[in-house]
């Protein structure tokens, strides 16, 4: 039986080579998810809560901003539960507000003068920021380039925030200096059905 041997140059290469090969990998390890998770691994019941957002419908709303600009603001996003409606709430401000976080999300306590019921969950705040002039008119572009920057409304996402911290602080932009009023988006569960635990 014959064995074959690379020549010495080669046999040099190949042992340099391979710990190269292996301090790469081990550079790499704490940062490959393949072996620890970086996200919790969501419950069957998020997962359940994932498949019927796939078969459900989504929201369609035209939302007027606040603000007195004429600003609105087309709104599509998917349900979070099986069977809900969407809410649209108005408040002059100053605002009262019983939300409190629940589940990843901010949940009615207490049944409101605006409409809202314990229970609802708030999916979309209007909230004011610093930015930029919106617009395609000669005054707009030449405040942006001048750094004219002035108070923006939109819509936030609550189930996108990071942190209750960023909801709050979405809900108290809503002042009497930048607006005389808040829109709120509650979506409710439809009689007798209940949300996906």
């Amino acid at each position: 039986m014959s064995s074959f041997l690379f020549p010495r140059a080669l046999r040099c290469s190949i042992t340099i080579i391979m710990p190269l090969r292996t301090l790469f990998l081990l550079i790499l390890l704490p940062f490959a998810s393949a072996f620890a998770p970086s996200q919790k691994i969501q419950s069957i019941a998020n997962g359940r809560t994932a498949l019927t957002q796939l078969s459900a419908q989504p929201f369609e709303r035209m939302i007027e901003l606040p603000g007195g600009k004429g600003l609105s603001a087309q709104m599509k996003f998917m349900p979070v539960l099986e069977d809900s409606e969407l809410i649209e709430v108005r408040y002059k401000v100053p605002f009262g507000l019983d939300v409190a976080p629940k589940d990843s999300m901010a949940i009615c306590t207490k049944a409101g003068t605006g409409g809202e019921q314990p229970g609802d969950i708030l999916r979309y705040t209007s909230q004011w920021t610093l930015g930029l002039p919106r617009g395609d008119g000669v005054i707009t572009t030449a405040m942006s380039f001048s750094g004219g920057i002035s108070w923006q409304v939109s819509m936030f996402d609550v189930l996108a925030a990071k942190r209750w911290e960023d909801v709050v602080a979405a809900l108290v932009s809503n002042e009497q200096s930048r607006t005389n009023e808040v829109v709120l988006l509650f979506e409710r569960p439809l009689s007798g059905a209940k949300k996906d635990e």
